[in-house]
């Protein structure tokens, strides 16, 4: 469940049960997946993203939050089907506060590429690859020409299918869904260059790669994501598909994945998402909800940002939405795990919002 999303048709919300009325692929349920082929490109599917987040430690006392990202999105434009590779990177120093971040937008051959049969994704200078082990990637990026991140990311968990029957629904339409796979836990070493500093990094990372035709429905305007890794080896991935009445999509769920790698969902009506703060930007004028706490079963964790100001803002898009670096503190005031948080659709209504065209 990523940003990914404003780059849809939104409002196509089409029934047909194989593909849209313009020929794109949906999600079906049963699917078998075949790896390393489905960590790469899908072009039958209107729009992908393979998406990295992760906090990185310095030997010098040094933190980081970082996030890569790739997306791709098909159009149809003068009776061809086109390519779009937008990309995202940003980086946060905790220590500071200071963020920064970039996007990059072009077609397919223009300086980027999306394989098809395994994971190896670039745009420019920018890349995210598997090596021939699949529990092994590597990744370059450069951020604001002021950082240069070389990271290399080694899978400790299984691979996660979120959803039912391999399809992680967003809503009731039957395009509201998407096929949702995540490497929960990479552990991740590497070098981050900050001005004329280099700082040899060590941590962990979260790992998304999503494929739809078209997620949100009419009357969806927004959605708050978060992906936790706690210290007692779970971790755990929430969404929220907010509606325009401010109502919760019960689509939106909470899931737990378990030490031992398994699954287990649970129901929105049997989670509390409850907002302890807000920001807002002096940018965009957005209120975000960045200071959070979820409740479920017994348990009770708060999602503190490691700095206020982590918002995307005036790139491309002209969509701006926060995503950032959060401690996870228990109901005993204990820091028990790092997580991501985001926070689409404050700085606008995402409904109908269309994919920019490249330059």
């Amino acid at each position: 469940m990523k940003y990914a999303l404003f780059l849809c048709l939104i409002l196509t919300t089409f029934l047909h049960a194989q593909t849209t009325t313009d020929g794109f692929a949906l999600p079906q349920a049963g699917k078998i997946f075949e790896f390393p082929r489905d960590h790469g490109s899908h072009p039958e599917f209107r729009t992908e993203w393979w998406y990295v987040t992760g906090h990185l430690d310095a030997k010098d006392g040094h933190r980081f939050g970082f996030q890569v990202t790739f997306f791709r999105q098909a159009r149809h434009e003068d009776g061809k089907t086109l390519q779009l590779h937008l990309a995202h990177a940003a980086l946060l120093d905790a220590q500071t506060g200071r963020f920064l971040h970039e996007e990059r937008l072009t077609r397919s051959g223009w300086d980027a590429a999306s394989s098809p049969t395994t994971l190896a994704v670039r745009n420019g200078n920018w890349s995210l690859k598997l090596y021939e082990s699949t529990q092994h990637l590597h990744i370059a990026a450069t951020v604001q020409g002021e950082a240069l991140l070389q990271l290399e990311l080694e899978a400790v968990k299984p691979l996660v299918v979120f959803g039912k029957d391999g399809v992680s629904r967003k809503g009731a339409s039957a395009t509201a869904a998407s096929h949702y796979l995540t490497w929960p836990r990479l552990k991740t070493i590497g070098t981050v260059k900050l001005g004329a500093v280099e700082h040899t990094v060590t941590g962990e990372a979260w790992m998304d790669h999503e494929f739809s035709s078209s997620q949100l429905e009419a009357g969806q305007v927004g959605w708050d994501w978060a992906a936790l890794q706690l210290k007692d080896g779970r971790e755990i991935m929430v969404y929220r598909m907010r509606r325009k009445d401010g109502t919760l999509d019960p689509a939106s769920t909470l899931a737990v994945v378990e030490p031992d790698g398994k699954v287990r969902h649970i129901a929105s009506d049997a989670f509390a998402w409850e907002v302890l703060d807000t920001w807002k930007s002096p940018r965009s004028a957005a209120a975000y909800p960045n200071h959070v706490r979820l409740r479920f079963e017994n348990e009770s964790l708060e999602l503190k940002p490691l700095a206020a100001d982590q918002e995307h803002d005036a790139g491309i898009t002209q969509l701006p939405y926060w995503e950032g670096a959060c401690d996870v503190i228990d109901s005993h005031g204990q820091i028990t795990g790092r997580a991501f948080l985001e926070l689409a659709g404050y700085a606008g209504d995402l409904t109908g919002h269309l994919a920019p065209k490249a330059k």
